[in-house]
């Protein structure tokens, strides 16, 4: 690419700055601010860091810096502020990709997958609370009408908070992701956003840039969009759906079947199926990556402090259009849908993993058994012992332990980024652990 052409085409737009974010081990981008006036020598890698001063990123005091690699092909202007560019980027080092690095990662499994004649097709389905933060410090739903107690699809619900879901909207379709649908989900202020599927690494492009984009909306009313995955002990989770397909080099969807050539009617292909069982296989290391806080497990849950089943997946499983399975086929067939991943996901990293697991599904031929069409909350323990479904792990310390025990984990991720996750991940909960909370002084303080 002709750096000079495309910094006086930038200049041209207005554009002042350039950003190249690259993820860190969360998922959350980080990067340095450029003059456009400097923007070769950004594109070729000028910026550095100290990666010991980042989650993840695997570094000491003593070591060398890392630098980033803007990606020059998905850059675009910030909605709300067109002198900044802001483009993705890789983290290198000494001339190298870095492995301790999730996008740089899911590039490597992307380059497995086309060896293979696939390319791997991801649609993030983005579900945000809007939400207050009171002078205590709690969260607050700032719409005191919005208090049904079903407000799924809630018409006057939404229009309440039209201002903010306009912006959003408008921004998502300037930057040409086609926005084809949203709506009230299924809790009080909690809106769904989708946009069309596209390759794997831009979608979770896209992905982490919507939050930080419903954010900056949020925040200018003064409200605050949440991507923690359970805001609300009472309410439904944020959940973050993966919608899966395979492609070959032509384009076409290699997961589609029509029903009838389906025996098992999910219109499906061979080729999901195997691509499913993969998942299945290593289905409680994967829920590490797909719901990676503490806050995570308090969605996977079957009801909560809810009246009503909170829809989270808490079964290794997958069905048709069955919402109780952690992998599901929607109606229309042609895909699959893993929804364990909640909106606290680093996506470069779950998808690094997902594809992964279900390309070893394909290669090792594998058959995830039976679909299961049955309400799955409903069933014994015994009963799901007798259909061989396991639950998923109930808290992120169970999750890690499974990511940890699973050798596809090293063999994907490579030991260092392997080793960064549970290093992490494990601090998370220690730290949760042994902090006291306020339901234990309310609890236990005048008990005894």
């Amino acid at each position: 690419m002709n750096t000079k052409h495309l910094a006086d085409q930038l200049a041209v737009k207005g554009v002042k700055y350039c950003i190249g974010a690259y993820p860190d081990i969360h998922g959350i981008p980080k990067g340095k601010v450029v003059p456009i006036a400097h923007f070769e020598d950004f594109a070729a890698g000028s910026e550095l860091y100290t990666g010991y001063a980042l989650d993840g990123l695997g570094q000491s005091p003593n070591d060398d810096e890392i630098n980033s690699v803007p990606d020059l092909e998905r850059g675009f202007q910030l909605p709300w502020n067109p002198e900044v560019a802001w483009f993705p980027a890789d983290n290198a080092f000494h001339g190298q990709p870095y492995e301790i690095s999730t996008r740089v990662a899911l590039k490597k499994q992307l380059a497995a997958a086309a060896s293979m004649g696939f390319s791997f097709n991801l649609g993030i389905e983005c579900e945000v609370f809007v939400v207050k933060l009171n002078d205590r410090g709690q969260l607050e739903i700032p719409n005191p009408d919005d208090d049904l107690v079903k407000a799924c699809y809630d018409v006057k619900r939404f229009l309440d908070r039209y201002e903010w879901l306009d912006k959003v909207s408008t921004a998502i379709n300037g930057l040409g992701w086609d926005l084809y649908s949203l709506d009230h989900e299924d809790a009080n202020s909690q809106f769904e956003f989708d946009f069309k599927y596209s390759d794997a690494l831009t979608m979770c492009d896209r992905y982490v840039f919507f939050r930080m984009l419903a954010k900056h909306y949020a925040a200018e009313e003064g409200l605050l969009a949440t991507f923690m995955p359970k805001p609300f002990a009472n309410r439904t989770g944020n959940g973050a759906h993966f919608n899966m397909s395979l492609s070959d080099t032509s384009g076409n969807n290699l997961f589609a079947c029509e029903k009838a050539n389906d025996p098992r009617g999910l219109g499906i292909s061979p080729l999901c199926y195997q691509f499913i069982a993969g998942i299945l296989k290593h289905g409680p290391a994967l829920c590490a990556a797909f719901a990676p806080t503490v806050n995570s497990y308090k969605r996977l849950v079957r009801r909560g402090l809810m009246s009503y089943y909170s829809w989270a997946p808490v079964f290794n499983s997958y069905g048709r259009n069955n919402r109780t399975n952690s992998v599901r086929v929607p109606m229309s067939g042609g895909r699959c849908e893993s929804r364990n991943a909640d909106a606290s996901c680093n996506p470069y990293l779950a998808a690094t993993l997902v594809l992964a697991a279900g390309l070893e599904g394909i290669c090792e031929n594998l058959d995830p058994g039976p679909a299961q069409e049955d309400n799955l909350y409903e069933l014994s323990p015994p009963e799901l012992a007798a259909r061989g479904i396991s639950e998923l792990p109930r808290t992120l310390d169970e999750a890690v332990k499974a990511f940890a025990a699973d050798p596809f984990v090293e063999k994907t991720l490579g030991k260092a980024l392997r080793d960064e996750f549970i290093h992490y991940k494990s601090e998370e909960w220690r730290e949760y652990h042994q902090t006291i909370s306020q339901w234990e002084t309310d609890r236990y303080a005048r008990l005894f």
